[in-house]
């Protein structure tokens, strides 16, 4: 075909309103999903979307011109894991079908995100967005507002750190310790901000569906992940739990931040590696059942080993200096040669993972490159 029409649903409204799989090709079966999603709900702009896809694909039709449309849905974790399925899509559709050029159809700028990843792998002549015009009483401010906060991805930004104000204001009011109200409330609040600031959710999207998949096809990866994170919540409690002892004993001033951060650090340390040494041994598993390389994950996992010795080390000395530390530890001259013993063997291990990868990628480059020489010989 010459010309493509491709409508773009991001946040999967044909399947989750209209359950309907995509790509959906052709233009009898994309009237037939408007028509669906229309009455699914009738205030969904992608109706608008696909509608003006085939009023496009009629205009070039009239004009001769060897024109088909297409539509592609992502999911409602609108992000990675939305463009990756709508890639994979499209890679699909273009290898079954020659494809010159393509018109880009969205009801919006979120869905022309999209428009690199379409141009990357086709020639776009047009993008056409659809506005749907609104009578004056539609756009009153309550109806805007209630639609607004109605979208999923609106409501989530707005009401969970309310949700999370309230929830913990109220837990320290039954505790009767209203003064650590404004502390829980602001880290609560400061943790959530930085989680979407950092973009995190569309990556804890994109590992739970990962999980799923592994307790789905039942690999060794679900039960190391599962465990690494019961692993890291038992960390994370150990670690409060000494530091709040610390803090309610004399208080932050008089230790000070540095000190009570080592505390937590000190106690929980192990802890964490242990959680990821879990993860990764889960991975390591599954690659030698496929018969995959497996010397990167092993030179992570050294890495984590050295990195856990730096963070021991250090809070330990500083822990002595404070005078806080149990046992030989308790000596500050004593505790700065463990510093400089872990630093010495964490760069140890960190050039043994670095050598056994290096050596293993140079292995791995060279049987490949035996293989295609193999390949052009027969």
């Amino acid at each position: 075909m010459q010309t493509l029409v491709i409508c773009i649903d991001r946040d999967n409204d044909l399947g989750e309103k209209a359950k309907l799989e995509t790509p959906i090709i052709g233009r009898e079966a994309n009237v037939h999903a408007a028509v669906a999603l229309g009455i699914a709900d009738p205030e969904d702009s992608d109706t608008n979307t696909i509608f003006g896809g085939i009023k496009i694909l009629d205009e070039l039709r009239a004009k001769g011109a060897d024109a088909e449309i297409v539509s592609f849905a992502g999911d409602k974790n609108v992000g990675v894991i939305s463009d990756q399925k709508i890639a994979e899509q499209l890679e699909i559709f273009l290898n079954t079908n020659d494809v010159k050029r393509a018109i880009f159809v969205s009801d919006g700028a979120e869905d022309e995100t999209l428009v690199p990843i379409v141009q990357s792998r086709m020639k776009i002549d047009s993008v056409k967005r659809i506005v749907v015009m609104q009578s004056e009483n539609l756009e009153s401010t309550y109806y805007i507002l209630k639609h607004v906060f109605s979208d999923p991805k609106i409501s989530q930004t707005f009401f969970v750190p309310l949700g999370l104000a309230f929830l913990i204001y109220a837990i320290f009011l039954l505790a009767h310790y209203p003064e650590g109200a404004i502390i829980g409330i602001l880290a609560a609040v400061g943790l959530y901000m930085l989680y979407r600031g950092f973009g995190l959710d569309d990556l804890v999207a994109l590992e739970k569906e990962r999980l799923w998949d592994a307790f789905l096809e039942q690999r060794m990866v679900f039960i190391s992940y599962t465990a690494a994170l019961i692993t890291i919540l038992v960390a994370t409690s150990y670690g409060a739990m000494e530091v709040w002892k610390l803090y309610s004993a004399e208080g932050i001033w008089y230790q000070g931040i540095l000190t009570l951060v080592s505390v937590f650090i000190n106690a929980s340390v192990w802890w964490y590696a242990g959680a990821l040494l879990l993860a990764n041994l889960g991975k390591i598993f599954d690659l030698r059942m496929d018969d995959k390389p497996i010397y990167r994950n092993v030179a992570i996992s050294l890495f984590v080993i050295a990195t856990g010795l730096l963070f021991w080390g250090a809070s330990t000395y500083i822990l002595a200096t404070a005078s806080l530390s149990d046992g030989i530890a308790n000596n500050p001259s004593l505790a700065l040669q463990y510093f400089v013993y872990s630093v010495a063997v964490a760069i140890l291990i960190a050039l043994a993972g670095i050598k056994y990868s290096v050596s293993n990628q140079a292995s791995e480059n060279g049987n490949k490159g035996r293989d295609r020489r193999k390949k052009k010989l027969t």
